[in-house]
């Protein structure tokens, strides 16, 4: 019971990585704030998680993380429901494929919106009642964020951006003894990809695939994505801070021969 007492705010939860987060945390003792937009699916991400062995409830926050409003509505609920915050996790994100003759401002800017600036601005929001608790923060990124890929270009920009601010927040936050770091996954499944336009066959493809884009010869699961985000925010990694951990079967280190 790593995480007794604390609470954990994780965003993107209704299903994918968010959800296993949600259930790990929980599992270990923590007290979850989960948000998303669909608030059925988060009430099946709920529905996973162990309940709290005492004090205030699990709780869930219907919200899109690109509406200010809706970000501050997140914060605020949070701490008016539990008092506190100690874990955030910057998991909600949207992927879109298109290459520089095919993409769209448009495109562009719901990546972007989506990837990096909500989670630039619940940051913000959330750094305050981080630096009371000497919490720490978890972004979710990709190792395209560390990698180039053709014909995801506005996502692959949005991973990198995520980089770059979990270790330049890192560095500011420091003193505060606030830890930032960032996971990479490489290929997860999860809906992600279908959400992004795949259809079932090209999917399965995919995923065939990515057996051989990925050295261990296997794409990896959600559950070994939580395993390397509870680890992070935990005091095992008390020291750790400004890290991009890769989960991606040595995707990150590979290269075509």
């Amino acid at each position: 019971m790593a995480f007794e007492g604390k609470v954990v705010l994780i965003t993107g939860a209704s299903s994918g990585i968010g959800c296993g987060t949600a259930q790990l945390f929980s599992k270990e003792g923590a007290k979850v704030a989960i948000s998303g937009r669909n608030e059925e699916r988060l009430r099946e991400t709920l529905g996973k998680c162990k309940a709290p062995t005492s004090g205030r409830s699990h709780l869930i926050i219907v919200g899109d993380v690109t509406n200010e409003d809706d970000a501050q509505k997140i914060i605020n609920n949070t701490i008016a429901h539990f008092g506190q915050l100690d874990v955030l996790v910057n998991n909600a994100g949207i992927l879109e494929t298109g290459s520089i003759e095919e993409t769209s401002l448009e495109q562009y800017d719901r990546v972007m919106n989506t990837n990096v600036r909500s989670l630039y601005h619940l940051t913000m929001l959330a750094v305050p009642h981080l630096i009371k608790t000497k919490g720490n923060i978890v972004n979710v990124s990709s190792v395209a964020g560390t990698r180039s890929f053709p014909n995801i270009l506005s996502y692959c920009m949005s991973k990198s951006a995520v980089d770059q601010f979990t270790k330049c927040t890192a560095l500011e936050l420091a003193p505060k003894q606030v830890r930032v770091n960032a996971v990479n996954p490489g290929v997860i499944v999860t809906d992600i990809h279908k959400r992004g336009g795949m259809d079932d066959k090209a999917y399965a493809e995919f995923l065939e695939r990515g057996k051989a884009t990925h050295a261990l010869g296997r794409v990896g699961s959600v559950d070994e994505v939580a395993d390397g985000i509870v680890f992070l925010a935990s005091d095992k990694a008390s020291f750790i801070t400004g890290a991009n951990l890769p989960i991606c079967g040595g995707r990150h280190v590979m290269c075509p021969r």
